[in-house]
């Protein structure tokens, strides 16, 4: 565990330094307000109580102002004792760019919509509007859920963990589906790729893939990736990231797949999880990549068969690590897909290092085959992050036909 806290504080170190002024200003910003409406509540404590309309108004703006400044020393404890050195900066950067989806298009003739109907996406460097407009029909469902899982950082005690779950347009318990467990960043949770949001460009792209006939739909779940209390304020808010892999195979994996219908034969007894790994998928950014890769191909790959590392993140396995781990691994990779942008100062050298080499030391990953490295310009952000969940929704569970 020690040098699982020593990596974390090595990767959130090299988290973007040019966004360190970030944290200061809000607290700068942060005090101001709160300097303000202290000097308004004095102000309104002075007004005489001689008219009673005044008084109830005085009283009200005191009220306000302050649980106003109740929720910023809230934010402050926060922001002083739950995030380490370094993690703000990550922050900032992961959030440096986000999208939402696009509104709806404007509804065009009959002749030209049926021929818009037709799949038409392609894996590059660019998302069409069309897959990125919200759909006000034929869309898919997205549902927040509750679930028991253990605090893997901690005692194991049980705890209350949240996630976001996706289901396809004409979603059926008659129906079979495939699942992608999607996994964020650093300073993220479960909604940092935004589909608790009625505009999320995650769900704009499904939908739309799924609509166009690009993919058969899948199931998306976006977890909080830290297997620990959501709030725990020590260092094992990083620890808990490689110790993920444990509340996957023990908690996550078995909660969807006992309340959704997946391709496993799921059982309260127990089942063969293996079984189905086929229509399973991990991906992530950032961190989430290195869980993909350290956790999904390194600790799991008897439950998954596809990956995706969007910007794996400094503390990646290496290519060499991977590669003497998967010498004899029995259970086949489908497909491996790896994306960096070129200017992305945090993870370039840790992405490749962890992934562009791959197949030339291992016959496991063959480029072009279950093999793709994706480098484009851009830095650290959900440009490239939008762009890797795309081409990966169109790559996952093209072999799953093979292994029903």
């Amino acid at each position: 565990m020690k040098r699982k806290s020593l990596l974390g504080i090595i990767l959130v170190t090299a988290m973007l330094t040019a966004c360190g002024q970030g944290a200061a200003n809000v607290s700068e910003a942060d005090s101001a307000v709160s300097v303000e409406s202290s000097t308004e509540e004095t102000s309104n404590e002075e007004v005489t109580s001689e008219k009673e309309e005044s008084s109830e108004d005085v009283a009200s703006e005191k009220e306000d102002g302050a649980e106003e400044s109740e929720e910023k020393e809230s934010a402050e404890e926060t922001s002083e004792s739950e995030v380490p050195d370094g993690i703000a900066e990550a922050i900032a950067e992961e959030t440096s760019y986000q999208e939402d989806a696009d509104e709806p298009a404007a509804e065009d003739t009959e002749e030209s919509a049926e021929k818009e109907e037709t799949p038409g996406a392609e894996i590059g460097e660019h998302v069409p509007p069309k897959y990125t407009s919200l759909r006000t029909e034929d869309g898919g469902t997205v549902e927040h859920i509750s679930y028991t899982a253990h605090d893997y950082a901690g005692d194991e005690s049980e705890i209350t963990k949240e996630a976001n779950v996706y289901l396809p347009a004409g979603y059926s318990e008659d129906k079979k589906y495939n699942v992608v467990y999607l996994l964020h960043g650093i300073g993220g949770n479960e909604n940092e790729w935004g589909l608790n949001k009625s505009n999320s460009r995650v769900k704009a792209i499904m939908d739309n893939l799924t609509y166009y006939g690009d993919i058969d739909g899948f199931i998306v779940v976006t977890p909080n990736g830290r297997a620990c209390e959501p709030y725990k304020k020590d260092s094992s808010m990083v620890d808990a990231f490689y110790l993920f892999g444990k509340e996957l195979r023990n908690d996550l994996i078995p909660y969807i797949e006992s309340h959704y219908s997946t391709y496993a034969d799921y059982s309260e007894d127990g089942y063969d999880m293996t079984a189905s790994r086929a229509h399973r998928a991990i991906a992530g950014l950032s961190m989430g990549g290195m869980q993909t890769i350290n956790i999904g191909i390194g600790e799991c790959i008897d439950l998954f068969g596809y990956f995706g590392a969007f910007s794996a993140a400094p503390s990646s396995n290496n290519a060499t690590k991977t590669a003497s781990m998967m010498e004899d691994c029995e259970y086949p990779v489908y497909f491996f897909y790896n994306i960096c942008g070129t200017e992305d100062r945090t993870a370039y050298q840790s992405a490749s290092a962890a992934a562009k080499t791959l197949p030339a030391l291992s016959d496991k990953f063959v480029d072009g085959e279950n093999f793709m490295w994706q480098e484009m310009s851009g830095g650290h952000d959900f440009h490239i992050w939008y762009q890797g969940f795309f081409n990966f929704a169109q790559i996952v569970f093209r072999h799953d036909g093979e292994n029903e």
